[in-house]
């Protein structure tokens, strides 16, 4: 009797056995294919100020993650292409920062290993801090283009990758009229020092997107500003992504 129990108890670790060097192939592949999944996902890195990294919204709700997943959406919905995937986009921007606070952010980024040596895409929306701060438009024009030639750098050192976002006219906000500033004023400066940003866009061969109409409808529209009674709001940023959702993606096609 105690044999048979011996028989029985080794048979069944046999097949215990059996059954975990089978399934051990299959979970070691499982894992090669997510791992392999993730080093496709495309990259993004957005550089900017206070309306890259989305002032006074929730993470979700900045433009660079929302076009993201407008992207993702409609790559899904076209059953002819491929489905494109983002990893969380790169975000290099603060609240304030000028031209020059942003390349010195940018060096000691790669400095300090943080960033990808490539993107798949780029984004750079800078300017209206200089323009607050009164700086000369001639440096603004120096620094912008130091700053585009870097975006091109990081994104494979192609050009049709990147993209330029226009200024938003921040002069009809609740918060210019409390400190009493001159709307006019204001709006004829965002024009002109996106009038600088765009002829270095277009002389680079890069992507420019306008999208200063947009701020401008706040006027009227008090949705499209966020709470700080400034930035914009999470509606805004969606409407910036409904204009440049499907030029991106035929970017990334390309």
């Amino acid at each position: 009797m105690l044999l048979k129990n011996s028989i029985i108890t080794g048979f069944a670790f046999l097949i215990i056995l059996s059954f975990i060097s089978c399934k051990s192939p299959q979970t070691n592949s499982q894992n090669a294919e997510v791992s392999n999944n993730s080093d496709l996902k495309t990259t993004y890195l957005a550089l900017g100020d206070s309306y890259t990294i989305g002032e006074s919204v929730k993470i979700r709700e900045r433009y660079p993650v929302q076009l993201a997943e407008k992207i993702e959406f409609l790559s899904k919905n076209n059953e002819n292409d491929k489905r494109i995937y983002f990893e969380e986009p790169k975000i290099i921007a603060k609240t304030g920062w000028t031209c020059e606070q942003l390349l010195t952010a940018i060096r000691l980024g790669e400095q300090k290993n943080e960033l990808k040596q490539k993107y798949d895409i780029v984004s750079l929306l800078i300017g209206v801090n200089d323009q607050y701060d009164k700086e000369d438009s001639l440096k603004y024009e120096a620094r912008f283009e130091k700053l585009l030639q870097k975006a091109i750098s990081l994104a494979q050192k192609d050009a049709s990758k990147v993209f330029v976002i226009s200024i938003p006219d921040y002069g009809m906000t609740d918060y210019a009229k409390s400190k009493k500033m001159d709307e006019q004023k204001i709006a004829q400066e965002i024009d002109y020092y996106n009038k600088i940003n765009k002829q270095v866009a277009l002389k680079y061969k890069v992507t420019y997107f306008d999208i200063t109409p947009i701020s401008r409808k706040a006027i009227s529209d008090k949705n499209l500003i966020a709470n700080d009674g400034l930035h914009p709001s999470a509606q805004m940023y969606k409407e910036w992504v409904d204009l440049m959702a499907d030029e991106v993606l035929k970017m990334l096609k390309k």
